[in-house]
């Protein structure tokens, strides 16, 4: 599947949060993707902060996969059913390894226990050496603000490498973040 197009992971809820923060934050990435021709990996839903990523990448011409697990299908929120590619998967797990399969660096968005798991998995898997792809964080309206003092005190209390976490790459401002994330001399 891989081309020579850049391709951002995004993990984000599929609720759009009680802030139009969230979904504005979502809408201003999708665009930008579109205006960088970088390709977006997300989750699949059409709804929440999810949707809002989807629908304006794909208004300004991305090329937008969505991969969703069965388990999810059919729920009148979730499946995006405009999408460039949509990849229907067993599990969760299939979900994530797909996702980090297909994408050159990842990316959170405010979300739930999911974007958690996704975010905490594609951290782990570089801790241990499984990839060196970069990751971010989109600070939005300080909603990161608690999980970045947890990664501080971890490193602080020697949980986590300060490497790790100097790696982890933090931005409100959407432009800087994904120039960080994805170089443009940097296309694989």
């Amino acid at each position: 599947m891989k081309d020579s197009q850049r391709t951002l992971c995004v993990f984000c809820g599929s609720a759009p949060g009680c802030d139009d923060v969230f979904t504005s934050a979502a809408r201003e990435l999708g665009a930008e993707l579109g205006h960088q021709h970088i390709r977006l990996v997300y989750g699949g839903a059409r709804m929440g902060v999810m949707g809002a990523l989807a629908d304006a990448a794909l208004a300004h011409g991305a090329h937008v996969v969505g991969i969703m697990p069965t388990a999810l299908m059919g729920r009148r929120e979730m499946t995006h059913t405009g999408l460039s590619e949509f990849i229907e998967v067993g599990c969760m797990a299939e979900r994530k390894a797909e996702m980090m399969a297909r994408s050159d660096a990842f990316c959170a968005l405010p979300g739930g226990m999911g974007t958690l798991d996704e975010l905490f998995e594609v951290l782990c898997r570089a801790a241990i050496g499984e990839h060196q792809k970069p990751s971010g964080l989109l600070e939005v309206g300080g909603y990161f603000a608690p999980l970045l003092a947890f990664f501080d005190n971890a490193t602080a209390q020697g949980f986590m490498r300060t490497s790790l976490r100097e790696e982890l790459i933090v931005s409100s401002n959407v432009q800087s973040l994904v120039h960080r994330l994805l170089p443009k001399g940097d296309a694989p």
